[in-house]
């Protein structure tokens, strides 16, 4: 079951296969046309010769990826994509193609003249060019530079080049950006010229670049133009113009001609019979078929999933999922995601938790989920799954299509097992997040591993301290050689491994680092959304029977805290202003953690000024560690900026829990700093924000020639008047009232047309 998101992908699959098939000499004239403009727009383009850096985040889908079923379920059926109605052999892979989208099925399977003659129809070709979106894929750079060419011509605005990089050593093109030529302001040698001022600072864009599979990928995209498009002088523009002439060598391509698409995803469809094939012959191709290569299912699990779906489907429309296949057209990989986890990450981007638990523990599921933290640091379901193995490619066709189904938007911080392949996929696929391991599960993996120590007990302590008591890099080096030496470890592999992996881990490493307060949750070593759940021996008739259940219930939780923390006010502890500000404006339990910290404020004492760099100013705090061995005292280093009151501690307890420490409270207090910066209250720790858990509506730049636009701008705005009507009797019959008034009027358009 796809998203109304995959419409627009569709929709540029049949557009760009119509364009490819118009001719190939198009294409290629094209390709001169690129390059010559690389040539002509002097200042703007930059070739960088050193080593290639890529930029940006990864959420395209390889071909023959992922799996994608239709909404339509009827649809479905005449398509025939049931088990039983697959063709056999090499033909059950092309079948698995059909399942995208009806429309690419029909050009793809009818290449005769009438198809041809069809596609080169000028008024096709005259309008309906798709918006880039992050994900798409091109054969080659020049395919996708005519392609935004074509896009910017219909909209009434220009491009150019305005970067592109190589390779070190080689002319090879890795990467590009391409731009609104309304993009920036004339340079100072040029602000004395007589020529009419075209640029507006427009930050409209496209970020194209190579990768491994040879294919252009749209990396990243802005849509908006903050100036009025001028479809006339567009026209005269150096791109359109080049497009133009290359337009008028069309030549009407053979009926063989190879049709090329962005090919986003792979199909896939579920065997009724529960062994994770789409082959009804199940029986003879599995003889040829290595089973370590496909999802270990249970006679009758593949019904169970696909009941699932059909079920969760009913009461669920934005419901997605999506399946990926092996070579032979067997099951390998599962992934669903509901409207409402799509809706929360919006909320809650900024640390994600990919729980492997049952993968890494053997449970009779092969179950994964990503996991995000609320706003009362309580666990929520971002998306989950089965997965085959643990394999680099399995893991950067799960990391694409769940960045794919939050719209190209990868997380801050994302915390994992301690894994090489899952590593290496990160890596590509979010390059630019903070991929940090899970403290806890480290720290388990050493004890396990070190069980047998003599003195074992000492060695927890003397590790502990080393980890959570050190401020300051060359603190944890030196306890961490102190360790090895004093417990003779030096060879041991596992801690040897760990120690190299230590900037992902280690909290001295990580203080830029956003964790939300994950660290509160991770105490017993557990990040498991389904904790308490599932079992080892839990069946996947048995998960599913309750996970609906498990759900509602955390629903229902949420839902309790908010109106807690909505309509009750906390009691007090201090007399500290502090405390009384965020009493008002913080969830209950983020609150009560925060009072802990506006508590141990009498800790602290002794504040002394050790540098001063205008309004830069460091101070130097000590605290307490034990009110009976008054001995015990530690110095934090407290950074302090008058200018805009930004107090930063050396504790970096802001970027851990996301509340400032009692050490830069005391700060901002001794400056008479009576309330807290604005910049140190986070929304998502807010209880007066309604959050409406509707999927994202993306960009109002709705093309209004196309329908599958207007289906999804419609629903996704209508979901939302449905949010806000659910929270009242009176908002209900509001909201009631104005659709049915609404649609009074539609239909009164309608009449006036017929």
């Amino acid at each position: 079951m796809g998203t109304n998101n995959d419409g627009i992908f569709q929709f540029c699959r049949i557009w760009w296969t119509a364009r490819k098939m118009q001719g190939t000499a198009y294409i290629e004239e094209g390709s001169q046309n690129s390059e010559q403009l690389l040539e002509e727009e002097g200042d703007d383009l930059e070739f960088d010769s050193n080593d290639l850096e890529i930029e940006g985040d990864d959420p395209g889908i390889e071909d023959n990826d992922l799996g994608i079923e239709d909404n339509n379920l009827e649809q479905d059926k005449n398509l025939g994509i049931e088990g039983h109605d697959l063709p056999e052999g090499n033909d059950l892979e092309d079948n698995c193609e059909q399942l995208f989208d009806i429309e690419y099925h029909v050009i793809e399977n009818n290449r005769d003249d009438a198809t041809v003659e069809d596609v080169q129809n000028d008024d096709f070709l005259g309008k309906d060019y798709p918006p880039p979106v992050v994900g798409m894929e091109f054969e080659s750079y020049d395919d996708a530079y005519n392609y935004y060419n074509c896009y910017a011509k219909d909209l009434g605005f220009a491009i150019r080049v305005k970067s592109s990089w190589t390779k070190r050593n080689s002319k090879e093109k890795r990467g590009a950006v391409l731009c609104c030529n309304c993009e920036g302001f004339k340079t100072s040698k040029e602000a004395h010229s007589r020529r009419k001022e075209t640029r507006t600072g427009c930050l409209a864009m496209l970020r194209l670049r190579l990768v491994e599979s040879n294919r252009w990928r749209v990396d990243e995209v802005k849509l908006e133009h903050n100036h009025l498009f001028d479809p006339a002088r567009a026209q005269n523009s150096k791109s359109h113009k080049k497009m133009d002439a290359g337009a008028k060598r069309k030549v009407e391509p053979t009926v063989d001609v190879e049709v090329r698409t962005i090919k986003l995803y792979r199909t896939a469809a579920v065997d009724p019979l529960g062994y994770g094939s789409t082959n009804s012959n199940e029986g003879e191709s599995s003889q040829h078929v290595d089973r370590s290569k496909r999802l270990k299912l249970k006679k009758g699990d593949a019904q169970i999933i696909h009941d699932y779906f059909c079920q969760v489907q009913l009461t669920n429309p934005n419901f997605f999922y999506l399946m990926d296949l092996n070579d032979e057209g067997f099951l390998r990989n599962v992934f669903w995601i509901d409207y409402r986890s799509r809706a929360a990450y919006g909320y809650f981007s900024d640390v994600v938790i990919f729980d492997t638990t049952c993968l890494l523990n053997k449970y009779e599921i092969p179950l994964f989920a990503f996991v995000g933290i609320n706003h009362h640091g309580q666990t929520i379901l971002l998306g989950c799954g089965l997965l085959v193995d643990e394999t680099f490619e399995t893991y950067i066709w799960l990391f694409r299509a769940w960045l794919t189904c939050m719209l190209g938007r990868p997380p801050q911080t994302i915390i994992t097992e301690q894994c090489k392949a899952m590593q290496s996929a990160i890596a590509e696929v979010f390059p630019r997040a903070h991929h940090r391991f899970c403290l806890s599960r480290v720290v388990g993996k050493i004890f396990d591993n070190l069980g047998t120590l003599q003195d074992y007990e000492g060695f927890q302590r003397t590790l502990n301290v080393a980890i959570h008591d050190s401020l300051k890099v060359d603190e944890f080096e030196m306890a961490w050689e102190d360790m090895i030496q004093r417990f003779g470890i030096a060879d041991n592999e596992c801690l040897r491994t760990c120690y190299e992996d230590r900037e992902r881990w280690a909290p001295v490493y990580s203080k830029d680092t956003c964790f939300a307060g994950i660290s509160t949750l991770l105490k017993d070593g557990s990040i498991q959304f389904f904790n308490g759940y599932v079992n080892q021996q839990t069946t996947l008739k048995e998960f599913f029977d309750m996970n609906e259940l498990v759900l509602q219930k955390k629903y229902q939780k949420e839902a309790l805290d908010d109106f807690e923390s909505r309509h009750s006010s906390p009691i007090l502890r201090t007399g500290s202003f502090y405390e009384l500000q965020l009493s008002r404006v913080y969830t209950n339990e983020i609150f009560r953690r925060f009072q802990d910290e506006v508590e141990m404020m009498s800790s602290c004492f002794s504040i002394t000024q050790v540098h001063a760099n205008g309004p830069l100013v460091t101070y130097m705090i000590k605290e307490r560690q034990d009110e009976e061995n008054l001995r015990d005292i530690k110095n934090f280093e407290v950074m302090y900026d008058k200018r805009g009151a930004e107090v930063r501690c050396i504790c970096s307890c802001f970027n851990f829990k996301g509340y400032l420490c009692r050490h830069a409270l005391c700060i901002l207090n001794y400056n008479g700093v009576e309330e807290i910066p604005p910049l140190y209250i986070l929304a998502r720790w807010r209880k007066d924000l309604k959050r409406l858990y509707v999927p994202d509506s993306g960009s109002n730049n709705i093309d209004i020639a196309n329908p599958v636009q207007w289906f999804d701008h419609l629903y996704r705005r209508a979901l939302q008047v449905v949010e806000e009507g659910m929270t009242s009797e009176d908002r209900y019959m509001v909201a009631w009232q104005a659709f049915k008034e609404s649609l009074n009027k539609v239909r009164l358009v309608a009449e006036k047309h017929l």
